[in-house]
């Protein structure tokens, strides 16, 4: 049986991690290689950092900010914002990513998923997706929409149907997160986690809405996503407490939940 990653996502501003809800009143945490090389000791199993400033500042992701993180982790380490084209792509890699996230870039051309995997592999391409729900049509099946520019900007672009289309044009694993649940610690949005990853064959990521370790029971039991995000659980100022990595893989595993064994 395939194990459950447990996964910490990060956006970064100015090289600090900074934690938002519902993409706004951020709150800055730490350097991004600091908190890197502190969740990876905790036994991570995947890292996630996205650049937050680099599309609405029209250039490259901060490279050095990938190296330096890349220079303090060992484990699966995917990076995302500002991904314009195959070449940020192949200078993301080279800095010591493995894998490739692309958002909103990957709505407006969608030949982009295409390309990166027919350059780099499946494997290198998540195409991270910003759900919003809305009301059940016959252009919205799904009743969650495609949100693009930090959920700022509605595409008219049924989820359902978009991770369906990026798993088609090559992407090697989908991230969905719930802007409705982003930061509020209130659970996973179950419905379209749920939905999507029933529809699809490629890992599914849950992300937005962990605030405490029965919240990821939930999601791994209730749908077939195969990680979630627990960012805020780990480092959130706004929860009452933080979870260590090994106390959230020993919950899990005591509820029958195959995670990756913890290393002493």
């Amino acid at each position: 049986m395939l194990t459950k990653r447990l996964i910490a996502c990060f956006d970064v501003k100015n090289g600090m991690v900074t934690k938002a809800r519902q993409f706004q009143d951020n709150i800055d945490i730490e350097r991004a290689e600091a908190i890197a090389s502190k969740i990876y000791e905790e036994q991570i199993d995947e890292i996630i950092f996205y650049d937050i400033m680099a599309s609405a500042e029209k250039r490259e992701i901060d490279l050095e900010m990938v190296r330096a993180v890349a220079r303090q982790v060992f484990v699966p380490f995917t990076v995302g914002g500002g991904i314009r084209n195959l070449d940020d792509m192949y200078r993301v890699l080279k800095s010591g990513a493995e894998k490739i996230s692309i958002d909103s870039m990957a709505v407006r051309n969608p030949k982009l998923i295409e390309e990166a995997a027919l350059a780099f592999g499946s494997q290198c391409v998540v195409l991270s997706m910003q759900v919003k729900k809305v009301e059940k049509t016959a252009k919205m099946p799904s009743g969650y929409e495609i949100m693009i520019d930090g959920a700022r900007v509605a595409t008219g672009i049924d989820a359902l149907e978009w991770a369906k289309r990026g798993e088609g044009l090559g992407a090697g694993e989908l991230c969905v997160n719930s802007i409705d649940r982003d930061g509020t610690h209130t659970g996973y949005d179950l419905e379209i986690t749920g939905l999507i990853s029933e529809n699809v064959r490629i890992p599914v990521i849950a992300s937005g809405g962990a605030g405490k370790p029965e919240h990821l029971l939930e999601v791994f039991t209730q749908t077939q996503a195969s990680a979630g995000i627990i960012s805020s659980l780990l480092y959130s100022p706004r929860l009452e407490r933080n979870y260590a990595v090994k106390e959230l893989k020993t919950y899990l595993a005591s509820h029958g939940i195959p995670v990756r064994p913890w290393i002493e």
